[in-house]
């Protein structure tokens, strides 16, 4: 059972240390679109010499390249977010597994790919947020969703959102097809509105008054706690959280990961990248930069994402989540969940 830390101390980089100095360049294909990612990238390339070249893009549209590309293809990395894509990447034959006792040791066994073939480096847990005001009773489980007393008080992103499908997708693993079902049917009946917009636009049905419970990832509101994020930063105090399957299952966990491109022509670099993200200081970059929670056990959480408190995680397999993807999204089409 994996708890997180509270600890909000600086962390020396005794774990791991950034590689030597090397020389050359790595391709990196990324769909991550948060500008304190830089500092990752220039951080490795003054301790390395590495050369960072990027292609950003929607995650889909990075897929659909490297296949085109095939063989050919320059992308020694790709970079993106949920399970669902990485799992996606492997399917399609893009990525190739990694050989590295670092890695294996520094990321948790459930955020690695069955294979090696790609790595969970930063994690955002999927909860329930709710009106303080009008809700003297929120839900405490996943399950509570779909129970009738919600029914017209739910925000919730579309069938389509990535988030969404691993959510259920986990759901199916941990109680079949026919508990799934029957609690995305429930779900759907209990929207308060047709689903809409990002996962904030989830927190700022609850300040407008058009839901009263919504289901959106931490660091969306940790960023609300850090920074004004228009529709939700100046009302904040009147959104509850609960962090759902406390005491049983653990809160659903989606990711940030990467993978080595099958066809890496700079295979060497690559994995050096690879491993510098398990690295503390990227770690906690990623934390502090983004409001996420540290893929590494004991690297410390900025303040924003430490504020939200101790939870119990769900450490089921991400392999076995992703192979589940496509039956959520069966489920979503049979259930009328747009």
């Amino acid at each position: 059972m994996k708890r997180f830390s509270l600890s909000v101390a600086t962390l020396a980089l005794t774990a791991t240390t950034l590689p030597a100095l090397a020389e050359g360049e790595l391709n990196l294909y990324s769909s991550r679109h948060y500008d304190t990612d830089e500092r990752l990238y220039s951080d490795f390339t003054d301790a390395t010499g590495i050369t960072i070249n990027r292609i950003e893009g929607k995650a889909d549209e990075l897929l659909t390249r490297m296949q085109a590309e095939g063989i050919n293809s320059p992308a020694d990395l790709l970079l993106t977010v949920d399970t669902s894509r990485l799992a996606r990447a492997k399917n399609m034959g893009l990525l190739q597994s990694v050989e590295s006792g670092l890695l294996e040791n520094r990321i948790p066994a459930y955020l690695q790919d069955e294979d090696n073939q790609w790595f969970g480096f930063s994690q955002r847990a999927r909860i329930i947020f709710y009106d303080k005001e009008d809700v003297t009773d929120p839900p405490h489980d996943y399950v509570d969703l779909a129970d009738p007393a919600y029914k017209g008080l739910l925000c919730i992103r579309s069938s389509s959102n990535e988030y969404n499908q691993t959510l259920l997708a986990s759901i199916i693993t941990h109680a079949g097809q026919e508990a799934a079902t029957e609690w995305a049917r429930g779900v759907v009946a209990n929207m308060a509105r047709s689903p809409q917009g990002g996962d904030t636009d989830q927190l700022r049905g609850l300040v407008s008054g058009e839901c009263d419970i919504s289901v959106s990832n931490t660091y969306y509101f940790a960023r609300s706690i850090r920074t004004d994020v228009s529709g939700v930063s100046a009302d904040i105090d009147g959104i509850g959280w609960v962090f759902p399957d406390q005491g049983s299952n653990g809160a659903h966990m989606n990711i940030s990961g990467g993978g080595l491109a099958a066809h890496a022509p700079n295979r060497e670099n690559a994995v050096k990248f690879l491993e510098y993200l398990a690295s503390d200081q990227a770690q906690q970059y990623f934390s502090a930069g983004n409001d996420e929670y540290p893929a590494v056990p004991g690297v410390a959480l900025s303040p924003s994402v430490a504020a939200l408190g101790f939870f119990q995680t769900d450490a089921i397999s991400l392999s076995d989540v992703a192979a589940n993807v496509p039956l959520a999204q069966k489920i979503f089409n049979e259930v009328g969940w747009e």
